[in-house]
């Protein structure tokens, strides 16, 4: 794939590309419905397609002080742009002064001037430039005057119709430990991507070793017990324990402060099942396939292990089934991530 920065003209093999624009947070159903009609137009016509989106998330610019809660950070949403077959990946550094372009001028800079489009697709509801005044009608408007085509493409909602797929909507699930409903809108199972840390070695001494991530500011599923799936975003698994599926190692995952031991910093820490290796520094994929329980704290060490003891049990059955039956294979991303392919 081919990803690079609008700070500069576009490379060769990029320019001329059939894009769908917006920030694509989570990458769920109603913007792949956007990436597939970038697609379809990009076959009919010979052309390279993938999206333009911003980074970083508009609302790190002007709410600096509020995290974000994103689904899907660059890294992860190229992983799965990539997944779905995507050329391009273009990445607008936005800032006050980006924001602050008129829509005629964003248009002429951005998808004229450095990426050359052949054809641009966008929701029923994208506003671009100073004040959000560029809406898709202006956008069709330059469109004609620039020479590149315009695809709107109107609301993407559930099968009931009414209930339109939406990031905000997936954090709420999330939040809630609705880890079931965020997938069914996401079209996979909501994963993160991220390093290896340094323990404090608190799971080892009870008996449940666990790798640790230090989740970035504003993630916030519910804290507590989850079934897990765990494999090295690179692929390599050379010199570790076989994996019970593509899809990755069983684990039991934990989010949360550690009320039992009085810790001050909140991790994600992952017992993987039938595991032993060491996976310090490596770049994971972490799937959150079902929320166990809420977080909370026992009277005392043995009290704790008995109800690992219980959540693990739970969990092994949990992932044990979705081996033969995962609802998630409906679907295009979630078939790959069954199959450990993204």
């Amino acid at each position: 794939m081919n990803r690079f920065t609008l700070d500069r003209t576009a490379p060769a093999g990029a320019r001329g590309a059939v894009v769908a624009i917006g920030n694509f947070d989570g990458l769920h159903r109603g913007h792949q419905a956007l990436l597939d009609q970038a697609r379809v137009v990009a076959e009919s016509e010979g052309r390279p397609w993938g999206m333009l989106t911003l980074e970083p998330h508009p609302r790190e610019v002007f709410r600096p002080d509020e995290p974000v809660f994103r689904l899907s950070p660059l890294p992860l949403k190229e992983r799965l742009l990539k997944g779905l077959g995507g050329d391009v990946l273009a990445v607008l550094p936005f800032d006050r002064a980006t924001a602050a372009l008129q829509a005629e001028e964003f248009v002429r800079r951005y998808l004229v001037k450095r990426l050359n489009v052949a054809h641009v697709v966008t929701g029923y509801d994208f506003h671009f430039g100073h004040g959000r005044k560029g809406n898709p009608g202006l956008m069709r408007q330059l469109g004609a005057e620039h020479g590149f085509g315009v695809t709107i493409v109107d609301q993407v909602t559930n099968a009931d119709g009414l209930s339109p797929f939406a990031s905000s909507a997936i954090r709420a699930h999330l939040r809630h430990g609705h880890v079931d409903k965020a997938a069914h809108e996401l079209g996979y199972w909501w994963m993160v991507q991220q390093k290896v840390v340094a323990g404090d070695r608190r799971g080892r001494e009870i008996g449940v070793p666990t790798v640790n991530i230090r989740l970035p500011a504003g993630c916030e599923p519910k804290e507590g017990i989850y079934a897990m799936r765990v494999r090295p975003a690179d692929g390599d698994i050379e010199g570790l324990p076989a994996m019970p599926h593509p899809s990755g190692w069983f684990g039991a995952g934990y989010i949360g402060w550690r009320p039992t031991f009085g810790t001050a910093e909140r991790f994600l820490e992952v017992h993987l099942l039938d595991f032993d290796g060491d996976l310090y520094g490596r770049d994971l994929l972490v799937d959150f396939i079902a929320f166990i329980r809420p977080d909370r704290k026992f009277t005392d060490i043995a009290a704790l292990q008995r109800q690992m003891d219980a959540d693990i049990a739970a969990i092994r059955q949990r992932l044990q089934a979705l081996i033969d039956d995962d609802p998630m294979r409906a679907f295009p991303l979630g078939r790959l991530q069954h199959e450990g392919r993204i």
